[in-house]
This record gives C-alpha cells, sequence and structure tokens, in this order.
C-alpha cells in the first residue's frame, strides 16, 4: 500500500512507496548556510538516492534557495534550503504503450527539499513535484 498518491500537472497518478526525510542542515555545527554548503548538500543528497535507489533514475528538483538580510560571513552570504530534504521512490503506470500494463510498471526516484515534514499527497503537493515530466524521467520495469 503507498504512503501516498500524488496527481501530476500531466494528469497522470503516482504512487508514493517509501520516503526518506531528513534535516537539511542536522549536521552543519557551527558557521551558517552558504551556497557551497548547499551545493554539496544538494549533490550528496542526489549520490545517496543513486547509491540507495540504483534500481530506478534518479532525478532532482532543484531546490528553492533563499537569501535572508543577514550580513555575509567570511564564506560569502547566507543562503537557505527548506528545511526538509527528502527522497521518494515513486511508481506508476507504464510509459512505454506497448509494454502489457499488468505486468509491468515505471518508476522514478525523486530527491527534493520541502518547508515542512509533510507527506506530499494528491493535487495538494508542491507544484515542483507535480511539475515532474514522468514520460521523460521515469523508467519501466517488468514486476
Amino acid at each position: 500500500m503507498p504512503l501516498s498518491h500524488i496527481v501530476l500537472s500531466s494528469g497522470r497518478s503516482i504512487e508514493l512507496a517509501e520516503l526518506r526525510m531528513s534535516s537539511t542542515y542536522g549536521g552543519l555545527l557551527e558557521g551558517y548556510p552558504f551556497k557551497r554548503i548547499n551545493d554539496m548538500r544538494v549533490s550528496g543528497l542526489q549520490r545517496q538516492a543513486e547509491r540507495e535507489f540504483s534500481y530506478a533514475p534518479v532525478h532532482l528538483v532543484p531546490p528553492r534557495r533563499e537569501y535572508p538580510d543577514r550580513t555575509a560571513g567570511a564564506f560569502g552570504p547566507v543562503e537557505t534550503l527548506p528545511s526538509v530534504a527528502c527522497i521518494g521512490s515513486f511508481r506508476s503506470a507504464v510509459v512505454a504503450p506497448e509494454l502489457d500494463p499488468v505486468l509491468h510498471r515505471s518508476a522514478l526516484t525523486v530527491v527534493w527539499f520541502q518547508p515542512t515534514p509533510d507527506i506530499p499527497s494528491r493535487e495538494d503537493a508542491d507544484l515542483a513535484l507535480r511539475d515532474i515530466r514522468w514520460e521523460e524521467l521515469a523508467q519501466d520495469y517488468e514486476l
């Protein structure tokens, strides 16, 4: 049973089969978030998804970066990402019309950041998630 269903902007329904959430800045012990740290966090999360979910392609939803009005430090201006880092394993009906829909499904692992630890669901999911181009990114597999 899926954790949730999301209806993409294209109208396709996808199921969230597995979700891993972590604090974006959970390991940042001192200092402040800035571009280089954020770039490392984003690429590290994407590499983690590629290792742990190697059976499906991985897609990164580029995170929204904010620049609060705070004094820049030694590493440049303060830059923040949404506070929750997510890796989700999604499933849906087949992409290739020639495949038997009873014997095949499609899969995509998605990496994204969001402001709260809520499970994305239905049409209420963030627009960046709902705009995923499933037909271009997902991979069909045999059950």
